[in-house]
């Protein structure tokens, strides 16, 4: 699937020292030169190649929210590179007690060789905490004459889930070698009863598919609309790279003649906003009785499903049905249709393994491309 173009040396050298706190930090060219570093790695790796192209370096990851499926891929990214793999939960730093980002940047990018955050739960926080992170590693690097490259990845933030679009992305190449061009994509809200989920998901594949041709639908109920910025983002992408975005208020609407289906649960928008006054007033009894009336609310919507019916609307009945996982089976995907795309959804979720390795790489290792040829 790579071609030579995607390994383009030049814009490879544009990527070094760069990090990636959202797709909209690179430009179509880069993330498409991005796609071509993981399918090679993804080819060595599958060959049986090592690829230790950062030995005894540290990768540090930090996650203040949960995430079995991402820490596993850091932690396997990392290794695959030759890289010491440290994943902590974000509770160990100082930021309860006063820390700011920035000192925390500097903290552990004086000892890290790349750094991964998870910061996801609330609006307007995560992704401006992890561009502070990166400031207060730049500015300790400049300051110590440090000439490393300390690379900050967005494992997953309020406003976009980079890893996992672009791993979503890698997937639908595979699956449609031909282009995303023109393809019906349906990205819609699904009944959950867990917990009220982040926004990032649908609102990164929103921003990130159109620019490849992608026809996107994004669909939900009435009070569970997206950030206006990446919204925004979305038309912009699908006028400069030929694909659309629409919105509609009916799953069925989104799923009808789509190639791939993408039902996900998010939480209610005014109540996410209600989160961060919550939050920084450090009230947990005002989280919990907000994350109640967000459960509540969703269970007004339970007819919100990817079932059988629905997929029979999509193109031939045989769309490709996609999750970032865990799915809440029988709430957001009936188990028939979810034991029918077992296989797919894992290779969807490995895919974020060699999506993390490229970020790495391009963002660490000088003339990757002649690396990668000798490897």
């Amino acid at each position: 699937m790579t071609d030579t173009a995607d390994l383009s040396p030049e814009i490879l050298r544009g990527l070094l020292g760069r990090s990636l706190l959202s797709t909209e930090d690179y430009s179509t060219r880069e993330i498409r030169a991005l796609l071509g570093v993981a399918d090679t790695l993804e080819a060595l790796d599958r060959a049986g190649r090592p690829t230790p192209l950062l030995p005894n370096e540290l990768a540090y990851a930090l996650f203040f929210d949960s995430s079995t499926r991402t820490k596993s891929a850091w932690a396997g990214a990392a290794a695959r590179l030759g890289m010491h793999p440290v994943v902590v939960d974000g509770s160990s730093t100082q930021v309860s007690h006063g820390e700011t980002a920035r000192e925390t940047g500097a903290m552990l990018g004086m000892n890290a060789h790349a750094l991964g955050v998870r910061h996801d739960l609330i609006l307007g926080e995560g992704n401006r905490f992890m561009r502070e992170v990166e400031r207060g590693i730049r500015d300790y690097l400049a300051a110590t004459d440090d000439p490393r490259a300390v690379p900050v990845v967005n494992l997953q933030c309020d406003i976009d889930h980079p890893t996992q679009t672009l791993a979503d992305l890698l997937w639908l190449r595979e699956t449609f070698p031909d282009g995303l061009a023109g393809k019906r994509i349906a990205v819609s809200w699904a009944y959950s009863p867990s917990y009220a989920k982040p926004l990032s998901v649908p609102q990164g594949l929103a921003m990130l598919l159109p620019r490849f041709g992608a026809k996107v639908t994004l669909a939900h109920p009435e009070g569970y609309r997206l950030m206006d910025s990446t919204l925004d983002a979305a038309r912009k992408n699908a006028e400069a790279g030929g694909g659309s975005f629409r919105i509609a208020a009916s799953m069925d609407d989104a799923f009808r003649d789509a190639d791939a289906v993408y039902p996900k649960s998010w939480g209610p928008y005014d109540l996410m906003l209600e989160r961060v006054e919550a939050n920084r007033a450090r009230d947990a009894k005002a989280m919990k009785e907000i994350e109640q009336r967000a459960l509540e609310r969703n269970a007004r919507h339970k007819d919100w499903i990817c079932d059988e019916r629905r997929m029979a609307l999509t193109a031939g009945g045989k769309a490709l049905y996609m999750h970032c996982l865990p799915a809440d089976i029988g709430a957001e995907v009936s188990a028939g249709v979810m034991e029918r795309a077992a296989v797919d959804v894992a290779r969807e979720a490995n895919k974020k393994v060699y999506a993390i390795m490229a970020l790495l790489a391009v963002a660490k290792v000088p003339d990757l491309a002649g690396r990668l040829a000798r490897l």
